[in-house]
């Protein structure tokens, strides 16, 4: 054990088991105990149960949670831990009727916790809310439509914003982004924006694609995969039988994190009765290095580093010389650039030593067929997009873009963030999935051409006063936001909020100056139109495209479908003389929306009704799997780096002891994005308080700070702005030096909204500036 080791930790790795740490495998007893805690306190129906045994198979309901693949020859039970809390938390019986809110104020319900918010129930009626006695109040439909519509009218299209959470289907998605150019703006701000735009944005320049190449097909070929910045028990658990089924075969898994995140150390299968009973766990990853925050760029380069001088030494063994010629540019540059990066530099930036980096490139080159994975630990940094180039990088010099069992897989996260983009949601007009002259052609109208606002852009705009209005089709995005205190402050000054939900969340506490709460369907719900019952449609993060059917009875007769309420407020707000706008009909059948995908996007979507329910979805086609590579030059492009960290500017010294740190925001084990469905983080040995500061023991020595003790957390960025988070406890926590971690969302108060990825926006919420203040 060298000096760099002793110094983080305890093992060869640098582990410190001394902290909190889940002493189980991932999987196994430990998430059949975690799904019946939320089965109970969720108050689910019945009906929920029945849902969980038809859950991501054909004319079944797809998960609300992640946006994992769905595979044609499901398991018996085909659902995780995380995707069985999401159906029974929306499948409860609990309701918050007109009745709640006469018995609740707003600002009472302010000072609720936002699990319990979401644990009262399904919203039952739409509201309207009341300044005068601070309450939300009934009103019909009608009334809605009519006073949203008349209040859109009276505003610039351009000074309002339409939001869209990952949830929503295929369907209300499309016809959301076409509301949107009808009304005359692309201000689509999406989910994405958030998370994964960084993927968007950027592999599109360097692949030509902006989403990833693989398939579950790729998983059975691969020879090794490198993980990077992905927590997959927490986030994507079913992923963990491809994982199992890869390691089974002799697959290797190498992972870069901060956190020694369970899921990707061991898994029990929860359907092998072997290994629930006698059997041992299966080991995930063979090698798991937890590399700074921030630190994936030097990583990288690193293992380039280690690629060009084995490749010295064995000409024309380690890369893919042909490949390298015949489909890519940029490689001198690149490679002048990473040779000019010292070791001293690559180990600091990084934390790891250069064995530790040796000796991950010694399973690459050794690897036939490589896969790339990596979820926000990359993509939400200042650098976000060198990240994902350098490894874009490693994988184009062995040639393993664009055959079977190789490829990039990033792995999001809403379950269909990546297809509302395919089918429009988009505030970037020259896109693919905005093609403006199909659009002209089937719906008679001028599109907008002027870009709209992302999600830092709007709420650039609340604060400035620019923008207006606000439509959110699902989510909680005051609370998702970055800078979160300065917008809430900000949020009651829009002339109009429109809020689409299933439950209640802290959004809806944030009401404008006019403020509507529309309860909807949810997936798990039956819809029944005037055709009779409907399905819906979703993408997962491997381009596949599924159909989904629900089966619970609503919560109520006043609840509508997301298309419905779509159609019915563009209705209440446009101009009626165009025939092309088939409002009514698309509210009654929703196949007749699916034709209408089907026509706007015919290469992707071609025989959309037919494919619908397709075991194991349609695949939709990705260019750069076929190695046709639609970037500025026709080639893949290899990245040259300019800096080493994917932190902002100025870059923290690791060596210094000035006293700023990296935050990195994570979320729990008993969580979805924003919705807490208890108050467990058991994968990573934390229980009850959600209010606490991570931190490794010899940085807590550092600053003199004790297991317990109460702190306040301040953002760091040089901006004239005083942003805190106090009533934090300090836990000693497994972690790289120079990093702290905390919860989202508790913690985004501390991420600046001026503070995120260069090229897309994405708030820099894995790497964030702060100190620690505290009360002595």
């Amino acid at each position: 054990m060298d000096d760099t080791d002793k110094h983080r930790g305890h093992t060869e790795t640098g582990h410190d088991p001394q902290t909190p740490e889940y002493r189980g495998a991932t999987g196994g007893w430990g998430s059949l105990k975690g799904i019946m805690g939320i089965y109970g306190n969720a108050h689910a129906s019945p009906e929920a149960l029945k849902i969980l045994t038809t859950q991501n198979k054909p004319k079944g309901m797809m998960c609300t949670s992640c946006a994992w693949a769905k595979p044609a020859d499901p398991h018996t039970l085909e659902f995780c831990e995380n995707g069985a809390k999401a159906t029974l938390w929306e499948a409860t019986i609990r309701r918050v009727t007109p009745e709640f809110f006469s018995e609740h104020t707003v600002s009472e319900l302010r000072r609720w916790h936002d699990h319990d918010l979401e644990a009262a129930g399904r919203l039952t009626h739409p509201m309207r809310y009341d300044p005068g006695c601070d309450r939300y109040v009934e009103v019909s439909w009608q009334e809605a439509y009519s006073e949203i519509g008349g209040k859109l009218r009276g505003l610039d299209p351009k000074s309002t914003v339409f939001y869209s959470s990952g949830h929503s289907a295929l369907e209300p998605a499309y016809l959301f982004a076409l509301f949107a150019r009808l009304y005359g703006h692309n201000n689509l701000p999406q989910s994405s924006n958030m998370c994964h735009e960084t993927t968007s944005v950027n592999l599109k320049t360097f692949i030509g694609t902006p989403v990833g190449t693989c398939t579950l097909e790729d998983f059975k070929h691969c020879d090794a995969i490198f993980f990077f910045g992905q927590n997959t028990g927490s986030n994507s658990p079913r992923f963990l039988h491809v994982l199992k089924d890869a390691v089974d075969r002799g697959c290797r898994i190498v992972t870069f994190n901060p956190v020694r995140e369970k899921g990707l150390l061991e898994f029990v299968d929860p359907l092998n009765p072997v290994q629930m009973t006698v059997g041992s766990p299966t080991q995930i990853s063979e090698q798991f290095y937890q590399v700074r925050a921030g630190g994936d760029i030097a990583v990288l380069s690193g293992m380039i580093k280690c690629l060009f001088d084995a490749e010295e030494k064995a000409p024309g063994t380690v890369l893919d010389h042909e490949f390298i010629k015949a489909h890519t540019t940029g490689l001198d540059p690149m490679l002048e650039a990473v040779k000019a990066m010292s070791w001293d530099m690559i180990e600091a930036h990084s934390g790891l030593t250069r064995a530790m980096i040796e000796s991950a490139a010694d399973v690459y080159i050794n690897a036939k067929n490589v896969i790339g994975i990596y979820g926000m630990g990359i993509t939400q940094h200042v650098n976000g997009w060198l990240s994902l180039g350098m490894l874009v990088n490693l994988l184009l010099l062995g040639g393993n873009v664009g055959r079977l069992g190789a490829g990039i897989s990033p792995v999001r996260g809403h379950s269909n963030v990546q297809g509302q983009r395919t089918v429009g949601v988009s505030e970037k007009i020259e896109t693919e999935a905005v093609p403006v002259d199909k659009l002209e052609q089937l719906f008679g109208f001028k599109v907008p051409r002027e870009d709209g606002r992302n999600v830092v852009a709007a709420g650039e705009g609340i604060l400035d006063g620019s923008v207006k209005a606000i439509v959110l089709l699902g989510g909680n995005l005051v609370k998702a936001m970055p800078d979160r205190d300065r917008l809430e402050k900000a949020w009651p000054d829009l002339d109009l909020t429109v809020y689409i939900a299933t439950k209640l969340n802290r959004s809806h506490l944030t009401p404008g100056k006019m403020s509507y709460l529309l309860p909807c369907l949810g997936r798990t719900d039956r819809d029944v139109q005037e055709t009779g019952e409907q399905a819906v449609s979703m993408e997962d993060s491997l381009s596949n495209i599924y159909g989904s059917l629900g089966s619970a009875t609503p919560p109520g007769d006043k609840v509508r479908s997301e298309v419905e309420i779509i159609c019915e407020l563009a209705k209440a707000t446009l101009a009626d003389s165009n025939p092309n706008l088939r409002w009514d009909d698309w509210i009654a059948d929703y196949g007749l929306i699916r034709d209408l995908i089907e026509a706007t996007y015919p290469d992707k979507f071609k025989d959309f009704n037919a494919r619908l329910f397709v075991p194991g979805g349609f695949y939709r086609g990705n260019s750069a799997r076929e190695r046709r590579w639609k970037t500025e030059s026709g080639k893949a492009q290899f990245t040259t780096p300019d800096t080493i960290s994917a932190l902002g500017e100025p870059l923290m010294d690791p060596t210094s002891s000035d006293g700023r740190m990296t935050l990195v925001t994570l979320r729990s084990n008993d969580q979805f994005n924003t919705t807490i469905y208890g108050f467990s983080d058991r994968l990573r040995g934390l229980e009850g308080n959600r209010d606490v500061l991570l931190i490794n023991r010899d940085e807590m020595r550092r600053f003199d700070l004790q297991d317990g003790e109460r702190i306040t957390l301040v953002s760091d960025l040089d901006d004239g702005i005083d942003r805190r988070v106090s009533g934090l406890t300090v836990t000693a926590y497994d972690l790289p030096d120079g990093c702290v971690a905390g919860y989202y969302p508790e913690l985004n108060p501390l991420v600046p909204l001026s503070y995120h990825e260069k090229n897309s926006g994405t708030p820099a919420y894995k790497g964030a500036p702060v100190r620690i203040l505290t009360g002595r």
